[in-house]
């Protein structure tokens, strides 16, 4: 049995104040039984990636002179323009029983944020390897523990961590270390809250440890709202899945 369906995202992340990537794009997935107990799904995203900067609140060394004033403007901005480029992903995943995971590829096209058609500025391809249980847990409390591990790796950087998800109806939180190869330790969790076709959801990670000895910091806060327009299934079937937000 094969059937799909596809959906829009977009994302904006605001770094330091200064520089804000915007990305938005669209998504199809298909999902196949390929067995009785086995399920695949995979997909294809596609999508436009805009980076901006502000140095409005930004003061540079050359704007600073002996007296103690402040001069403009700086040279330092020279090159530092607006720019927009085009990104794909694919990826696929299984369910077989209580387990699942899957596989992530993005930045298939070689996107270069800044737009200055430089190799070295080039965002590598990016690998992403997931694995995740349910232990069943609902059968007397209610509740699904969902502990998960992944694996990343983007150029010379690699990552690994690992963590567990506590699950209702309605509502979810969950916590994750990260180990990455720079020695570098970080924590994060979150929690997110559905009611019917609607879900909230924030998280926010904190590095705990500095391979560099850097005094532990915030790394980033992230939230959003996932929207659930519409799942139709018409076929005349008694096993298959129903779970759109795959």
């Amino acid at each position: 049995a094969l059937h799909g369906g596809a959906g829009a995202y977009i994302a904006s992340d605001h770094i330091g104040g200064i520089m804000n990537d915007l990305r938005g794009g669209l998504s199809y997935s298909y999902f196949l039984q390929a067995g009785r107990e086995l399920f695949i799904n995979g997909g294809l995203s596609a999508g436009v990636f805009n980076r901006g900067f502000n140095f409005s609140d930004a003061v540079f060394p050359d704007e600073i002179d002996a007296m103690g004033g402040i001069k403009m403007p700086t040279a330092d901005l020279q090159g530092r323009q607006n720019s927009t480029v085009f990104d794909v992903g694919t990826g696929f995943m299984f369910i077989y029983r209580n387990i699942s995971g899957g596989l992530a590829i993005t930045h298939l096209s070689g996107l270069n944020p800044d737009g200055s058609g430089s190799p070295e500025q080039r965002l590598g391809r990016k690998l992403f390897v997931h694995l995740s249980a349910d232990l069943g847990m609902k059968r007397w409390s209610g509740l699904r523990l969902i502990p998960a591990g992944s694996f990343e790796l983007q150029g010379n950087y690699h990552s690994v961590s690992a963590g567990a998800v506590v699950e209702s109806n309605s509502l979810s939180v969950s916590g994750m270390m990260i180990m990455e190869n720079s020695a570098g330790l970080d924590c994060q969790a979150g929690f997110s809250v559905r009611l019917d076709r609607i879900s909230l959801f924030y998280s926010y990670r904190i590095n705990i440890a500095s391979g560099s000895r850097v005094t532990p910091f915030s790394l980033m806060h992230q939230t959003g709202l996932n929207f659930r327009f519409n799942n139709v299934e018409k076929r005349i079937k008694g096993r298959t899945i129903n779970a759109p937000d795959m």
